[in-house]
Order: C-alpha cells, then sequence, then structure tokens
C-alpha cells in the first residue's frame, strides 16, 4: 500500500484527478480502454515536501514529466536525479520511491495508465527499471499532452472520454518513444544523419563519417543500428529513396535522371535498389495511384 504524501496537504494551484477503481475495473474490459487508460493524472506545481514510497510498486505504470525544479527516483536499486525537461517512467510493479528536491522542488505533470499494451510501450520507449529517464528534446510538447488529458479527465470521466485520454495517452507514450530514441542536436548520431541528409546525391564511407563526428565506425553503427534499426549504408540508401519516391511523385524527370539525382548514376542499379526497397520498378510506383 502507498505511504502517504510526505505533506498532509496538496500544493497551491494543483491539478488532480483520479478514477473511482471500480470505474477502472469497467474501463479494463471495455473494447480499446482495456488496451489502455489513464487511471489518474495532475499538475503538481512547486511541490515541496511532495513524495511517495511503494515498497511494492504500483499496480499502474507511472509518467513524470518535470518541467521545473528537480527531484529524484529510485527504482531498480538505481538512484535517477530528475530535471527540467526529463521524464520518468516507473513500470508498474517496479518498487520505486519518488520526491522532491529540499532546496528546489520539482514542478510535475504526471500521470498513471494501464492495460494490455502498456508494457509493449513502455518497452518501445527503451525503459527498464534500471534506465527509467527519457531526455526531452520538447517538453512544451509532452506537457501540452498532459494538461489535454487533465483537461479531458476534468470534465467528466465517461467511457467515451476515456477513450479520447486514452489516445491521448497513446501519443504521449509513443513520443517518448521518439524523444528517447531520436538524437540530441550537436549528439554525434544527429550529426551523422544531418551529414547524410546533405548528401543524398553522393556516397559516403563509414570510417571517414565516424571519424568525421568523433565515434569509432563500430560505435557509429551500433547507434544506427539502435535508432534506426538498419546500418548507416541502410540509412542512406533509405533517405535516397524517400528522394526518389518525391522526385517520382512530383516531377516528369526520368528514371535515369532520377537516378543521378540521388547518387545512383547506373539506371539499372537505381532501379534494382529502388525495386528491393518497395517491391516494385520506379516506373511502375509511378504510375500507381495515390492519396
Amino acid at each position: 500500500m502507498d505511504s502517504p504524501l510526505e505533506r498532509a496537504t496538496g500544493f497551491d494551484n494543483q491539478r488532480l484527478c483520479v478514477l473511482p477503481r471500480p470505474l477502472v475495473a469497467e474501463a479494463l474490459g471495455r473494447p480499446v480502454t482495456r488496451r489502455l487508460v489513464v487511471t489518474d493524472a495532475g499538475y503538481f506545481p512547486h511541490a515541496d515536501a511532495h513524495g511517495r514510497h511503494r515498497p511494492r510498486g504500483a499496480e499502474e505504470t507511472i509518467v513524470i514529466v518535470c518541467v521545473g525544479g528537480s527531484g529524484w527516483i529510485e527504482a531498480g536499486g538505481v538512484r535517477h536525479r530528475i530535471g527540467s525537461s526529463t521524464a520518468a517512467v516507473i513500470p508498474g510493479g517496479v518498487p520505486h520511491a519518488y520526491g522532491a528536491s529540499e532546496s528546489d522542488p520539482w514542478t510535475i505533470w504526471w500521470c498513471h495508465v494501464r492495460g494490455s499494451d502498456v508494457a509493449e510501450l513502455v518497452e518501445a520507449s527503451g525503459v527498464d527499471p534500471s534506465r527509467i529517464t527519457v531526455s526531452l528534446r520538447s517538453v512544451d510538447r509532452l506537457t501540452a499532452m498532459l494538461d489535454e488529458i487533465v483537461s479531458a479527465l476534468e470534465r467528466d470521466q465517461s467511457p467515451a472520454r476515456l477513450v479520447a485520454t486514452a489516445g491521448m495517452a497513446w501519443r504521449m507514450l509513443t513520443q517518448l518513444a521518439v524523444d528517447r530514441r531520436l538524437p540530441e542536436e550537436g549528439e554525434p548520431l544527429e550529426r551523422a544523419m544531418r551529414y547524410l541528409e546533405d548528401r543524398v546525391d553522393g556516397s559516403i564511407r563509414v570510417p571517414e563519417l565516424a571519424a568525421l563526428v568523433g565515434v569509432s565506425s563500430s560505435h557509429l553503427s551500433a547507434l544506427f543500428r539502435d535508432a534506426t534499426g538498419g546500418g548507416v549504408l541502410a540509412h542512406h540508401t533509405s533517405l535516397k529513396m524517400a528522394r526518389a519516391r518525391r522526385l517520382l511523385d512530383t516531377t516528369a524527370l526520368s528514371v535515369a535522371e532520377i537516378g543521378r539525382e540521388v547518387g545512383m548514376a547506373d539506371p539499372f542499379y537505381f532501379s534494382r535498389q529502388f525495386r528491393r526497397m518497395h517491391g516494385v520498378s520506379p516506373s511502375t510506383y509511378r504510375s500507381q495511384r495515390k492519396g
């Protein structure tokens, strides 16, 4: 059972929505919300003396987004500092504790979610008990989503509203997965990706690109596999094919000319690469109706 908040009262201008547990049980038995339902959500500004201790974990997965100040979270035997523009995801059932900094209490948006798809969404974000934090590229985007969730639950907690907040929470969790996997500006992976985008019409060698961004070839390849599911050259080819599709759809250039535009001067080689990715030739792709 949860320990109480470390202070007896709430926080000035806080927002707090808690679904009655019978409503949660009903939602988990209905289509859509059985896959994902928001059970609790709120906003705690300057949450002095805020804290929780759950030695047995919680039934729900907990998402905390810090927008100011700082705090800490212990989960899986690891203590994490949580600062501004950082999210933390605590999977259901994981023993944990958390609290606001005494000197600079955090301001947080948060929600609890349950459902059959939650574990898969958490896994997609790369979270496990020893690595629960996600650095956010756009904290405003996440807080806007949480604000929308809280506002919806404040209006009512009808089945239709719970479906709506399930969609909002799905988007929030997938955004966390994106922020975990894609690099921040200036990181070696981001610089390498930008270099490839600027040279779609050329060729690259992995050792030269790795040296340019200051990492080893093996490390750069590992970064690309984690972020894209494939290697450096596979990502470069996918960029070339994306440009080729745009040119096929929006210009009257010949297939050979488009091949040259994406750095593949041999039209037969270009056609083979295009067919390998799309299952059809460039000409067949161009003739297909779209939209």
